[in-house]
C-alpha cells in the first residue's frame, strides 16, 4: 500500500522530521509541535505496531488517539476534519521523538489500552472480512443469467429515474432561472432524492449541491445554466448507451455514479511508471471524507487521480505522502483523460522527502507553462463535457493578492487565483518569489494545494 513506506516499518526507524511529512498543513505542524508535551497526555503506550494515548483537549473528555505505524493510519475521537489532525501528529512526535530500543520519546512499551486494541481489532476483522468476500469472489464464479438479470434491473431503475428528472428539467427550465433560485432547499433535494432512488447518486449530488450554489455565486444564472446543459446531455446521452465508445460511456457512469467493481477495473488497462505524489486534497460532509491524490508518470508523462473514501469522522485506509515516489501499476479506470486510477496492490514507495535528505527538490515533476495547463484543462473538457476538476503542474509562477488573488508565471500569463486559505500560506512561504506549484482547476479558479518551498513539495 501506498501509505507503507520502508523507513517506517519498524518502531526503531522513525524521526521527527519523518513524522512532519505526514501533516496535511503547516498550520498542523506548528499546533502538532505545541500538544506534543507529555503533560497533555495520559494512558500513553506503544507496541510493535501500535501507538497510543490520551489528549485533553477542549472537549470534557480527553481525546483517545491512537496510530497504526503500518500503514500509517490514524484514529482520534476529535471532530477535526484534517488527516491526521494534530492529536495524532503530536502523539507519533512523542513516540518518534527520543533515544533507546524499548523508549520512543515519552512513549515506552505498554500492554495496549482498550481502546487502541478495540479499534486495531475493528481494522484486522474488516480486513480479514474484505479478503474473505475477495476469496468467495475468486472461488464462485458469478451466475451470467443472474449478473444479466440484475443489469437488466439497475438499467431499467436508472432509465425510468432519468425520465423523472427530464421532466423536472422541463418545468425548471419553462419556469425560468429566477424562479429557480427562489425556491427552497426541499425543491432540489426532492429531485436529488428521487435520483439516489434510480441509482443515480452522481447526479444527485450535482442537484442537490445547487441549492447553496444558485445563492453563494455571484455567477449563479450562467453556473445552473451550464449545470443544467451538462445534466440535459446526460440524460440524451444515457438512451444511446449501447452506441457510446468506451472512454465516452465511462464518462457518464461517472457523473451518474454508477460504480465499478473492484475487479472489473484491475481486469482493464495497467500502466507501470514511477508514480510521482503531487497533489493531495480533502473534502468532507456529514457522510464521507475523501481524499483525491494526484500522481504524475516520471516515464509516461501521465496524470492520475486516485480517490480515497471513509465515513464522516473515520480515517482514511491509506495516507498517501506528499512528495512521495511510487513505482508501481496503475489500473485505470475507463473514460477520458485524467484517468481515475488505483494501485494494482505490487506498488513499492522508492521515495519519500524524508529519504531525500540534503538532496533538496529544487523543481516540481510535470511541471509547465500556464498557456500548456490551460491547453491541457481545454483537452480534458473538450473530451469530456461533465469533466470538473483538470490538475495543473506549473513552474516558476509566483503569487500575488493584488489589485486580485492570481498567479504569474515567467512569460507573463496569469490565472485567477481562489481566495482561500491557501493563498495566504503560498504567499507567507515563498514570500511572493516564484515557486513550482500544483492546483485545481475549477470554477474558473486555480485553487493551490502545494508548491515547492525550500527544498521540499508542502501542502497548501
Amino acid at each position: 500500500m501506498l501509505g507503507h513506506t520502508e523507513p517506517v516499518a519498524t518502531s526503531d526507524r522513525w524521526s521527527v522530521e519523518q513524522v512532519l511529512k505526514l501533516a496535511p498543513d503547516a498550520a498542523s505542524v506548528r499546533a502538532a509541535r505545541a500538544l506534543a508535551a507529555p503533560r497533555r497526555w495520559s494512558d500513553l503506550g506503544s507496541n510493535e505496531s501500535l501507538v497510543w494515548g490520551r489528549c485533553q483537549g477542549s472537549a470534557r473528555q480527553p481525546y483517545q488517539v491512537t496510530v497504526d505505524l503500518t500503514e500509517p493510519a490514524f484514529r482520534c475521537t476529535c471532530p477535526s476534519r484534517k488527516f491526521p489532525c494534530k492529536h495524532g501528529l503530536a502523539l507519533l512526535l512523542l513516540w518518534a521523538g527520543g533515544d533507546g530500543p524499548r523508549a520512543n520519546g515519552a512513549v515506552a512499551h505498554a500492554a495496549v489500552s482498550d481502546f487502541a486494541a478495540a479499534w486495531s481489532s475493528e481494522r484486522s476483522e474488516r480486513a480479514a472480512r474484505t479478503e474473505a468476500r475477495r476469496q468467495v469472489r475468486a472461488e464462485s464464479p458469478p451466475d451470467p443469467e443472474a449478473q444479466a438479470r440484475r443489469l437488466a434491473q439497475r438499467r431499467s431503475l436508472m432509465t425510468a429515474g432519468l425520465d423523472d428528472f427530464e421532466l423536472w428539467l422541463f418545468d425548471m427550465v419553462r419556469q425560468g432561472l429566477a424562479a429557480a433560485r427562489r425556491q427552497p432547499f426541499a425543491y432540489w433535494d426532492t429531485a436529488a432524492a428521487r435520483l439516489v432512488d434510480a441509482q443515480v447518486p452522481g447526479l444527485a449530488e450535482r442537484v442537490r449541491a445547487m441549492a447553496g450554489e444558485v445563492h453563494r455565486r455571484p455567477d449563479w444564472a450562467d453556473h445552473l445554466l451550464a449545470e443544467a446543459g451538462r445534466w440535459w446531455l446526460a440524460v440524451r446521452a444515457w438512451r444511446r448507451w449501447d452506441e457510446l465508445p468506451g472512454e465516452v460511456a465511462g464518462d457518464l457512469r461517472t457523473v451518474l455514479g454508477w460504480s465499478r467493481r473492484g475487479d472489473d477495473v484491475l481486469a482493464g488497462e495497467r500502466v507501470h511508471d514511477r508514480w510521482h505524489v503531487v497533489g493531495l486534497r480533502q473534502d468532507e460532509d456529514e457522510r464521507l471524507l475523501s481524499q483525491r491524490t494526484w500522481l504524475w508518470g516520471e516515464g509516461t508523462g501521465r496524470t492520475a487521480l486516485v480517490l480515497d473514501f471513509a465515513a464522516a469522522g473515520g480515517t482514511l485506509a491509506v495516507a498517501q505522502v506528499l512528495g512521495s515516489v511510487v513505482e508501481g501499476e496503475l489500473a485505470l479506470y475507463p473514460g477520458s483523460p485524467p484517468p481515475r486510477a488505483r494501485f494494482t496492490g505490487d506498488e513499492r514507495v522508492v521515495g519519500t522527502p524524508a529519504l531525500r535528505g540534503q538532496d533538496a527538490l529544487t523543481t516540481l515533476a510535470g511541471a509547465t507553462t500556464i498557456e500548456a495547463a490551460l491547453d491541457a484543462a481545454a483537452g480534458y473538457l473538450a473530451a469530456n463535457p461533465w469533466h470538473y476538476r483538470s490538475p495543473m503542474l506549473l513552474a516558476r509562477v509566483a503569487a500575488t493578492a493584488h489589485p486580485s488573488p492570481a498567479v504569474v508565471d515567467e512569460a507573463g500569463d496569469s490565472l485567477p487565483l481562489a481566495p482561500d486559505a491557501a493563498l495566504w500560506s503560498l504567499l507567507a512561504l515563498s514570500g511572493g518569489a516564484p515557486v513550482d506549484l500544483f492546483g485545481e482547476w475549477y470554477d474558473d479558479r486555480l485553487h493551490a494545494a502545494s508548491a515547492v518551498v525550500d527544498g521540499e513539495l508542502v501542502g497548501l
